[in-house]
Protein backbone atom coordinates (compact mmCIF):
# COMPACT_ATOMS: atom_id res chain seq x y z
CA UNK A 1 0.00 0.00 0.00
CA UNK A 2 1.42 3.23 -0.85
CA UNK A 3 1.52 6.22 1.57
CA UNK A 4 -1.00 7.85 -0.05
CA UNK A 5 -3.46 5.47 -0.76
CA UNK A 6 -3.58 5.00 3.29
CA UNK A 7 -3.86 8.36 4.01
CA UNK A 8 -7.11 8.89 1.68
CA UNK A 9 -8.84 6.30 3.33
CA UNK A 10 -11.48 8.23 5.05
CA UNK A 11 -11.97 9.21 8.89
CA UNK A 12 -15.08 7.08 9.06
CA UNK A 13 -13.41 4.06 8.70
CA UNK A 14 -10.12 5.66 11.38
CA UNK A 15 -13.58 5.78 13.49
CA UNK A 16 -13.83 2.16 13.26
CA UNK A 17 -10.49 1.62 15.07
CA UNK A 18 -11.11 -1.40 16.97
CA UNK A 19 -7.44 -1.72 18.39
CA UNK A 20 -9.04 -0.98 21.40
CA UNK A 21 -10.74 -3.85 21.76
CA UNK A 22 -7.66 -6.63 21.38
CA UNK A 23 -9.33 -10.11 21.73
CA UNK A 24 -11.26 -8.61 25.50
CA UNK A 25 -12.53 -5.45 26.32
CA UNK A 26 -11.98 -5.54 30.18
CA UNK A 27 -14.17 -5.16 33.35
CA UNK A 28 -18.18 -5.18 32.38
CA UNK A 29 -19.40 -4.33 35.82
CA UNK A 30 -16.73 -1.54 36.68
CA UNK A 31 -18.01 1.58 35.77
CA UNK A 32 -14.78 4.37 35.48
CA UNK A 33 -17.37 7.16 35.66
CA UNK A 34 -20.11 7.11 37.60
CA UNK A 35 -19.74 2.82 38.26
CA UNK A 36 -18.66 0.83 41.06
CA UNK A 37 -15.32 1.64 41.95
CA UNK A 38 -12.52 -0.45 43.62
CA UNK A 39 -12.73 -0.15 47.71
CA UNK A 40 -8.79 -0.57 47.70
CA UNK A 41 -6.09 1.74 49.41
CA UNK A 42 -2.35 2.72 48.74
CA UNK A 43 -0.13 4.67 46.95
CA UNK A 44 2.85 4.29 44.76
CA UNK A 45 4.23 5.31 41.56
CA UNK A 46 4.87 2.98 38.56
CA UNK A 47 7.18 3.58 35.69
CA UNK A 48 7.61 2.37 32.00
CA UNK A 49 9.90 3.18 29.33
CA UNK A 50 7.55 3.21 26.17
CA UNK A 51 10.00 0.82 23.69
CA UNK A 52 9.33 1.13 20.00
CA UNK A 53 7.15 -1.95 18.26
CA UNK A 54 6.99 -2.83 14.66
CA UNK A 55 9.28 -0.62 13.50
CA UNK A 56 7.21 2.42 14.49
CA UNK A 57 10.52 4.92 15.70
CA UNK A 58 7.68 5.43 18.75
CA UNK A 59 9.33 5.81 21.76
CA UNK A 60 8.59 7.55 25.13
CA UNK A 61 7.69 7.18 29.04
CA UNK A 62 4.79 6.42 31.11
CA UNK A 63 4.03 7.20 34.54
CA UNK A 64 1.53 6.14 36.94
CA UNK A 65 0.75 7.40 40.59
CA UNK A 66 -2.15 5.62 42.31
CA UNK A 67 -3.42 6.62 44.97
CA UNK A 68 -6.70 4.79 46.26
CA UNK A 69 -9.05 4.30 43.14
CA UNK A 70 -7.33 6.83 41.01
CA UNK A 71 -4.04 6.99 39.13
CA UNK A 72 -2.56 10.25 37.53
CA UNK A 73 -1.24 9.20 34.05
CA UNK A 74 1.35 10.79 32.61
CA UNK A 75 2.45 9.69 29.38
CA UNK A 76 5.52 10.98 27.05
CA UNK A 77 5.87 10.27 23.32
CA UNK A 78 8.18 11.09 20.60
CA UNK A 79 8.53 9.65 17.00
CA UNK A 80 5.13 8.40 16.40
CA UNK A 81 3.20 8.29 12.82
CA UNK A 82 2.32 11.99 12.29
CA UNK A 83 -0.63 12.78 9.84
CA UNK A 84 -3.70 11.31 8.93
CA UNK A 85 -5.17 12.97 5.98
CA UNK A 86 -4.67 16.86 6.94
CA UNK A 87 -4.52 16.49 10.92
CA UNK A 88 -2.35 14.71 13.49
CA UNK A 89 -2.74 10.78 13.32
CA UNK A 90 -4.41 9.69 16.43
CA UNK A 91 -2.96 7.37 18.89
CA UNK A 92 -5.52 5.36 21.18
CA UNK A 93 -3.30 4.63 24.13
CA UNK A 94 -4.05 1.97 27.16
CA UNK A 95 -3.01 0.19 30.44
CA UNK A 96 -3.43 -3.39 29.37
CA UNK A 97 -3.71 -6.18 32.09
CA UNK A 98 -4.04 -10.28 32.53
CA UNK A 99 -1.20 -11.47 30.51
CA UNK A 100 2.39 -11.87 30.72
CA UNK A 101 2.54 -8.37 31.54
CA UNK A 102 5.12 -8.17 28.66
CA UNK A 103 5.75 -6.18 25.51
CA UNK A 104 5.51 -8.71 22.43
CA UNK A 105 8.41 -9.97 20.57
CA UNK A 106 9.25 -10.32 16.92
CA UNK A 107 8.69 -14.27 17.46
CA UNK A 108 5.15 -13.61 18.12
CA UNK A 109 4.35 -12.46 14.10
CA UNK A 110 2.83 -15.75 13.25
CA UNK A 111 1.98 -14.55 9.67
CA UNK A 112 5.53 -14.00 9.39
CA UNK A 113 4.77 -10.52 7.66
CA UNK A 114 7.14 -8.69 9.72
CA UNK A 115 4.65 -7.28 12.59
CA UNK A 116 3.02 -8.19 14.92
CA UNK A 117 -0.74 -7.15 14.94
CA UNK A 118 -3.02 -6.83 17.59
CA UNK A 119 -4.33 -9.87 17.78
CA UNK A 120 -0.92 -11.69 17.87
CA UNK A 121 0.32 -9.61 20.62
CA UNK A 122 -2.44 -10.66 22.86
CA UNK A 123 -0.81 -13.06 25.46
CA UNK A 124 2.16 -10.72 26.05
CA UNK A 125 -0.01 -7.41 27.41
CA UNK A 126 -3.31 -8.95 27.36
CA UNK A 127 -6.89 -6.88 27.65
CA UNK A 128 -7.81 -3.06 27.92
CA UNK A 129 -8.40 -2.03 32.04
CA UNK A 130 -8.12 1.76 31.33
CA UNK A 131 -8.55 3.98 28.05
CA UNK A 132 -6.10 6.97 28.10
CA UNK A 133 -8.07 9.66 26.87
CA UNK A 134 -7.94 13.12 27.42
CA UNK A 135 -11.00 13.71 28.90
CA UNK A 136 -14.63 11.98 30.13
CA UNK A 137 -15.11 7.91 30.59
CA UNK A 138 -11.39 6.36 30.43
CA UNK A 139 -12.98 2.61 31.10
CA UNK A 140 -12.43 0.46 28.61
CA UNK A 141 -15.83 1.42 26.76
CA UNK A 142 -14.22 4.33 25.44
CA UNK A 143 -10.97 1.91 23.58
CA UNK A 144 -12.67 3.34 20.80
CA UNK A 145 -12.98 6.97 20.74
CA UNK A 146 -10.20 8.53 18.50
CA UNK A 147 -11.86 12.20 19.48
CA UNK A 148 -10.61 11.67 22.79
CA UNK A 149 -6.89 10.34 21.99
CA UNK A 150 -3.78 12.37 21.47
CA UNK A 151 -2.51 12.69 18.06
CA UNK A 152 0.56 14.14 16.07
CA UNK A 153 4.27 12.74 15.95
CA UNK A 154 5.14 13.68 19.71
CA UNK A 155 2.94 14.74 22.40
CA UNK A 156 3.16 14.68 26.62
CA UNK A 157 -0.12 13.52 28.53
CA UNK A 158 -1.34 14.36 32.06
CA UNK A 159 -4.79 12.63 33.11
CA UNK A 160 -6.65 11.18 35.93
CA UNK A 161 -8.02 7.80 35.76
CA UNK A 162 -10.06 5.10 37.56
CA UNK A 163 -8.22 2.00 38.68
CA UNK A 164 -10.06 -0.74 40.25
CA UNK A 165 -9.01 -3.99 42.21
CA UNK A 166 -7.80 -5.74 39.56
CA UNK A 167 -5.38 -2.85 37.50
CA UNK A 168 -4.30 -1.86 41.06
CA UNK A 169 -3.12 -5.84 41.45
CA UNK A 170 -1.36 -5.71 38.51
CA UNK A 171 0.44 -2.24 38.85
CA UNK A 172 1.60 -3.86 41.92
CA UNK A 173 2.67 -7.22 40.46
CA UNK A 174 4.07 -5.43 37.84
CA UNK A 175 2.21 -7.30 34.69
CA UNK A 176 0.14 -3.44 33.59
CA UNK A 177 1.31 -2.67 30.20
CA UNK A 178 1.07 0.60 28.52
CA UNK A 179 0.76 0.33 24.84
CA UNK A 180 0.22 2.96 22.54
CA UNK A 181 -1.02 2.46 18.82
CA UNK A 182 -0.57 3.35 14.99
CA UNK A 183 2.21 3.17 12.67
CA UNK A 184 2.98 4.57 9.57
CA UNK A 185 2.73 2.37 6.88
CA UNK A 186 5.46 3.58 5.12
CA UNK A 187 7.56 1.75 8.42
CA UNK A 188 6.34 -1.32 7.59
CA UNK A 189 7.22 -4.54 5.00
CA UNK A 190 5.72 -4.25 1.49
CA UNK A 191 3.47 -7.55 2.62
CA UNK A 192 2.42 -5.63 6.03
CA UNK A 193 1.37 -2.44 4.14
CA UNK A 194 -0.95 -4.17 1.62
CA UNK A 195 -2.79 -5.89 4.45
CA UNK A 196 -5.92 -4.95 5.90
CA UNK A 197 -6.46 -5.38 9.88
CA UNK A 198 -7.30 -8.70 11.28
CA UNK A 199 -9.83 -6.50 13.61
CA UNK A 200 -11.71 -4.61 10.94
CA UNK A 201 -10.74 -5.44 7.04
CA UNK A 202 -11.70 -2.30 5.96
CA UNK A 203 -8.77 -0.66 8.09
CA UNK A 204 -5.22 -1.16 7.15
CA UNK A 205 -3.05 -3.41 9.03
CA UNK A 206 -0.66 0.12 10.20
CA UNK A 207 -4.08 1.91 11.66
CA UNK A 208 -4.29 -1.03 14.33
CA UNK A 209 -1.16 -2.04 15.00
CA UNK A 210 0.70 -1.48 18.64
CA UNK A 211 3.11 1.35 17.88
CA UNK A 212 5.14 1.55 21.28
CA UNK A 213 5.05 -0.41 24.32
CA UNK A 214 6.07 -0.59 28.27
CA UNK A 215 5.61 -2.63 31.68
CA UNK A 216 4.68 -0.59 34.58
CA UNK A 217 6.87 -1.07 37.21
CA UNK A 218 6.44 -0.09 40.63
CA UNK A 219 9.21 2.14 41.61
CA UNK A 220 8.22 3.75 45.22
CA UNK A 221 5.37 2.16 47.70
CA UNK A 222 4.40 5.57 49.91
CA UNK A 223 2.56 8.72 49.01
CA UNK A 224 1.70 10.02 45.98
CA UNK A 225 3.79 13.55 46.10
CA UNK A 226 1.54 16.78 46.56
CA UNK A 227 0.32 18.98 44.12
CA UNK A 228 -2.92 19.09 41.49
CA UNK A 229 -2.57 17.43 37.71
CA UNK A 230 -3.41 19.51 35.28
CA UNK A 231 -5.59 17.24 33.00
CA UNK A 232 -5.17 16.50 29.13
CA UNK A 233 -2.55 16.75 26.58
CA UNK A 234 -0.01 18.88 25.17
CA UNK A 235 0.79 18.36 21.41
CA UNK A 236 3.65 19.64 19.17
CA UNK A 237 1.18 20.02 16.38
CA UNK A 238 -0.45 22.78 14.50
CA UNK A 239 -4.16 23.90 16.36
CA UNK A 240 -6.04 23.78 13.64
CA UNK A 241 -4.85 20.97 11.86
CA UNK A 242 -5.57 19.31 15.30
CA UNK A 243 -8.95 20.36 15.35
CA UNK A 244 -9.51 18.79 11.51
CA UNK A 245 -7.77 15.79 12.33
CA UNK A 246 -9.63 14.91 15.66
CA UNK A 247 -12.60 16.07 14.45
CA UNK A 248 -12.79 13.93 11.66
CA UNK A 249 -12.33 11.14 13.76
CA UNK A 250 -15.53 12.07 16.04
CA UNK A 251 -17.80 11.93 12.88
CA UNK A 252 -16.18 8.64 12.00
CA UNK A 253 -16.84 7.55 15.10
CA UNK A 254 -20.55 8.36 15.68
CA UNK A 255 -21.36 7.15 12.05
CA UNK A 256 -19.99 3.79 12.58
CA UNK A 257 -22.03 3.30 16.12
CA UNK A 258 -23.26 -0.39 16.74
CA UNK A 259 -20.92 -1.87 14.16
CA UNK A 260 -17.64 -0.62 16.57
CA UNK A 261 -19.76 -2.01 19.40
CA UNK A 262 -19.97 -5.38 17.62
CA UNK A 263 -16.26 -5.44 16.49
CA UNK A 264 -15.49 -4.99 20.07
CA UNK A 265 -17.65 -7.75 21.09
CA UNK A 266 -16.38 -9.84 18.88
CA UNK A 267 -12.80 -9.79 19.52
CA UNK A 268 -13.19 -10.51 23.76
CA UNK A 269 -11.41 -13.91 24.76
Amino acid sequence: MRRSTFLTIPALALGTLALAAAPASAHEGHGHDGGSASSSQGSWTSMANLESLNNSGTTGDATVKVDGNKATVTVNVQGAAETFKDGPFPHAQHIHIGAAGTCPTPDMDDNGDGAVSTPEAHPAYGMIASSLTTSGDTSPDSALAVDRFPGGSSYSYHQTVDVDDATQQALKDRTAVVVVHGVDPMNLSQTAQQEMSPLDDSLPLAATLPAACGTLNASQMGDVPEGGADTGVTQKTDTSSTAVGIGAGAVGLAAVGGGAVYLLRRHRA
